[in-house]
């Protein structure tokens, strides 16, 4: 459950237009780290979001592809 609640914190993170996109990324690759499943989905929802821009989806989807790997 803790981990549940870290995605959530860090996809709030990650889609907060608010912040620097330093910070977006850094939350995007701290998701990648989690490795689980929920990670992997909850990146593939970053990418497929289109309030962020082209470079954050590509990372989602590269930390998405680590998770599948």
């Amino acid at each position: 459950e803790p981990v549940a609640t870290e995605l959530k914190k860090l996809a709030a993170i990650a889609t907060d237009m608010d912040l620097s996109g330093g910070l977006r990324s850094n939350a995007i690759k701290n998701m990648g780290s989690i490795g689980t499943r929920d990670a992997l989905l909850a990146l593939l929802e970053l990418a497929a979001n289109e309030k962020l821009n082209a470079g954050e989806r590509k990372l989602a989807l590269k930390q998405a592809d680590k998770i599948i790997k």
